[in-house]
């Protein structure tokens, strides 16, 4: 039993702290969550995009590859919910996306590569790679992008075998392992989706940092792992200044949607939880790449 214990707590065990500079600036930010979109501004679109550099946030976004081996960024499978279109993504081109506005707005899927022309490096990213079509494929051509940009990233996904490649390949760029409660996920056998909620990949990919989807928190092994070893935590998805203090001190990074994180009263919300939440100045931080202790 002991043997078998031990075994576990290796599986589990995450990369050990690395890094520290670049997780001092990360940290600093707040995340929008697809950009920091409303009703004019939908989800991963430019002006979304934009709304968040203008408000100083970091942006997480979502990467996929067309039929013609187009990056983009766009986060469902399907583009029913986004576009009004009962087609999956992996199966169209670019040049048919463009025919398919972004919740009826002005707006279009962009590719990858204006994305981070825009953004320019003005805010760092948190990029999801995801698991549709051939995930390393996308990874590879996603990294060909992200070898000539100048700004600060980390890379992510729900699928280990991109986060291993990371390690393998890449062990410099910071690597994430996206995590959720899988045992709903009836599309996988019940061992694959035992082995991703208990995060029994970890010893494989070794990865920097945990995003967590911050109602999965009480699973066991998650509650193991933030007990015995150091490493950095993602809490996804933050929607309401409630939330956002409750999570503030327990994770390293938010991502947040719904919600405005500078225009919310902390004040009373701290006094009724009786915590400490000083925000720091992100934007100065990262311009001047300084931190206080």
């Amino acid at each position: 039993m002991i043997t078998l214990f031990c075994l576990y707590l290796i599986l589990i065990k995450p990369c050990h702290l690395r890094q520290k500079e670049k997780w001092r600036i990360l940290e600093s930010f707040d995340y929008a969550h697809r950009g920091f979109f409303n009703e004019e501004c939908p989800e991963n679109s430019i002006k979304a995009f934009q709304r968040a550099i203008d408000y100083g946030y970091g942006i997480e976004l979502d990467v996929q590859m067309t039929k013609d081996e187009q990056l983009v960024v766009f986060h469902d499978q399907s583009l029913k919910r986004m576009c009004k279109i009962n087609s999956e993504l992996i199966h169209l081109t670019f040049e048919q996306l463009l025919q398919y506005p972004l919740k009826q707005s002005q707006q279009r899927i962009p590719l990858l590569k204006e994305v981070l022309q825009l953004v320019n490096g003005q805010v760092p990213l948190i990029i999801e790679i995801k698991k549709e079509g051939d995930p390393i494929r996308t990874l590879k051509e996603t990294l060909v992008l992200l070898d000539m940009y100048p700004g600060m990233y980390v890379i992510e996904s729900f699928h280990p075998g991109v986060v291993y490649w990371l390690k393998k390949n890449r062990p410099e760029i910071i690597r994430g392992q996206l995590s959720e409660n899988h045992y709903k996920n009836e599309n996988l056998p019940w061992i694959l989706r035992f082995v991703l909620t208990n995060f029994l990949t970890n010893g494989f990919t070794k990865p920097d940092f945990i995003a967590m989807d911050i109602h999965c928190q009480i699973f066991f092994t998650y509650r193991i792992m933030n007990a015995l070893f150091r490493f950095k935590k993602v809490g996804w998805t933050i929607r309401s200044e409630e939330e956002y203090v409750f999570q503030k001190h327990r994770m390293d990074c938010i991502i947040f949607d719904s919600m405005n994180p500078k225009e919310g009263n902390y004040d009373c919300i701290l006094q009724k939880q009786k915590t400490n939440c000083k925000r720091k100045d992100s934007s100065e931080l990262y311009n001047n790449r300084k931190c206080e202790n």
